[in-house]
């Protein structure tokens, strides 16, 4: 029975003997899921509005993730658990409303874009939170990354006029950076799996309550559809309920600014799966996209390991 509390990276039974190493591979799955799941959404955005699907989505991962781990969340519950966990669903739920917001107001490429700089704020946001000064190494990976992501993300019209839609997905973005810290520092202290549960459950009630007030609700004949009923499955079973798993497990040993890059990972995987699967064509600026995200984590990771024989 787990009744011992998260006191820090690898102080769980059972999580002392994993290797940093496989915290970060759990960060680079989740972004490739996250990647996939653009493709999968394709069609069923065109049927379900997108607070719905959000909606949805975060209360049938609640379900799940709490029934898989109803143990914990019955030792570990308790006002702190209650608070905190609160407190990473109001951002995370946030986040993605206001992104999906802005979206209408924007192209999919200067949103993702957009969105991405979460991986240049986290170090700075880190910093206001735990006085931890981002160092160079900080620094030059979130550029790289985040013109790697650019470079992958944008189509040919790079002007910097910016909307309201753009406006949004900054603050989407800044919320997003926000997330990320608070994982890593609140999972210090708490069980990550009761953080968790509690997280998608306020994500949702976020996501619920933004589609009660501005959306209209989707149609009954639409889940009669085998594509709807798969496209749910993978956003409900991989997406969120596995993502969410591990990405709080990973950041509560990975570095915040080292999570935010590999999370970042996300728009090289979905250009990949939109290749695979809608035959899109890979032109050199992209190619150079990858490239560059691909030095982005290369120096984050031998400035971690630089500092750690330091």
């Amino acid at each position: 029975m787990d009744t011992e509390k998260n006191i820090g990276p690898g102080t769980r039974h059972g999580e002392a003997a994993v290797p940093q190493w496989a915290w970060k591979l759990s960060l680079a799955a989740c972004a490739a899921i996250w990647g996939g799941s653009f493709v999968v959404m394709k069609d069923t955005l065109d049927n379900i509005p997108p607070a719905w699907l959000m909606g949805i989505r975060f209360a049938a991962s609640a379900v799940i993730v709490g029934a898989l781990f109803w143990r914990r969340l019955r030792d570990n519950l308790d006002g702190s658990h209650l608070a905190m966990g609160a407190i990473l669903g109001l951002a995370s739920g946030a986040a993605f409303v206001v992104q999906n917001i802005g979206l209408d107001d924007t192209t999919p490429g200067r949103n993702a874009f957009l969105t991405a700089t979460y991986c240049v704020m986290t170090p700075f946001i880190n910093w206001l939170v735990t006085r931890r000064r981002p160092d160079g190494g900080n620094v030059l990976a979130a550029v790289l990354a985040i013109v790697g992501v650019g470079l992958v993300a944008l189509g040919d019209d790079l002007s910097l006029i910016m909307s309201g839609g753009d406006w949004m997905t900054l603050v989407a973005a800044v919320l997003f950076a926000v997330h990320i810290v608070l994982v890593a520092r609140f999972s210090s202290a708490h069980d990550v799996m009761t953080l968790t549960v509690v997280q998608l459950a306020v994500s949702a009630v976020v996501a619920l309550g933004t589609a009660l007030v501005l959306e209209t609700p989707p149609a009954p004949a639409v889940f009669a559809s085998p594509d709807t009923w798969f496209s749910l499955a993978y956003l409900v079973l991989l997406s969120s309920c596995v993502c969410m798993v591990f990405q709080n497990l990973g950041q509560a040993h990975v570095p915040p600014a080292q999570a935010s890059l590999l999370l970042s990972l996300e728009s090289v995987f979905a250009v990949v799966a939109s290749v695979l699967f809608y035959h899109e064509l890979v032109t050199p600026r992209i190619a150079l996209g990858f490239g560059t995200i691909f030095v982005a984590v290369l120096v984050s990771e031998l400035g971690v390991r630089r500092r750690a024989r330091g």
